[in-house]
């Protein structure tokens, strides 16, 4: 969406207030859409656009939010949780017959079809739980997350979790299978040495040429299985968890919750806050 004259005059930090508004705006437009106040379980994830998400429903008051508990994807989520004054309660914890009824959850790019790349905060295992835990798993984020296809805008890599053990031979099959100069995931400046993950594990960051969709292949010119480095979004998803060493990716992609009753990687809604302040709305 372009810029009007009077909002490219803005100043930088002007342009940073409305594009929080946004975020603000987006969050709490999904949180009356998808919270309903019979609901008893919801998943919280993490991000700059979940800390609308929490103080939306925290908005809601006692008398809704008391009758809920709520379930973190890391530390930031757990801390969020904790400040609102809600209830808070482990994915583990929660019956194997159970489902949350609602999770939200940020995303470091979307596509066209809401395929998500998910875990450059290193949980991607843990937000991947909580969000195929839920009956319904809505995203928020910003619109520098919007993408047309998962690697354009995103040019980290896809995060893959990993054992320590097994990191170097994954990462020789990650570029035998096209991947651009995968890497370790190192934590510096502020940690000398590789990020470790919650669960003790490493993250390799493997960039990828944009993922094709199902549509881009449906004329027969693109194979989409790694022919020539191009793979769409399903077939390197089931490829890159097939490695022996790998515990995760984060890609999420797959069935919505409209499509199946449980396990759902995919959100049924995505909300962009936008740079001139409005929301945009996606849905499965």
């Amino acid at each position: 969406m372009s810029m009007s004259t009077s909002q490219s005059a803005l100043s930088i930090e002007e342009q940073a207030a409305l594009v929080e508004s946004s975020k603000k705006a987006a969050a709490f437009q999904a949180v009356e859409d998808y919270l309903q106040p019979t609901f008893r379980h919801v998943g919280i994830g993490s991000g700059s656009t979940v800390v609308y998400v929490v103080e939306a429903i925290a908005q809601l008051g006692t008398d809704i939010t008391s009758k809920m508990t709520f379930y973190p994807t890391g530390e930031q989520s757990r801390q969020l949780i904790l400040a609102a004054g809600l209830r808070l309660a482990y994915i583990q914890d929660l019956p194997s017959n159970a489902s949350l009824d609602v999770a939200f959850d940020g995303a470091d790019e979307v596509d066209e079809d809401l395929n998500l790349i998910k875990g450059g905060g290193a949980c991607l295992t843990q937000e991947k739980i909580v969000a195929t835990s839920a009956k319904t798993f809505v995203c928020v984020a910003d619109f520098r997350k919007m993408s047309p296809r998962l690697g354009t805008n995103w040019k980290k890599g896809i995060p893959i979790e990993v054992l320590p053990m097994a990191a170097d031979r994954v990462l020789g099959e990650l570029k035998a299978m096209g991947s651009l100069d995968p890497r370790i995931r190192s934590g510096l400046p502020g940690k000398a040495g590789p990020i470790v993950t919650d669960n003790g594990m490493l993250i390799i960051d493997a960039p990828f040429a944009p993922l094709l969709l199902a549509k881009d292949t449906e004329s027969g010119t693109k194979g989409g299985n790694g022919d020539d480095g191009m793979w769409t979004v399903d077939a390197l998803a089931h490829r890159l968890i097939s490695i022996v060493g790998v515990a995760e990716i984060g890609l999420f992609h797959g069935k919505n919750g409209l499509q199946v009753e449980r396990g759902a990687q995919k959100p049924v809604a995505v909300y962009f806050g936008l740079e001139d302040g409005s929301v945009k709305l996606m849905k499965a």
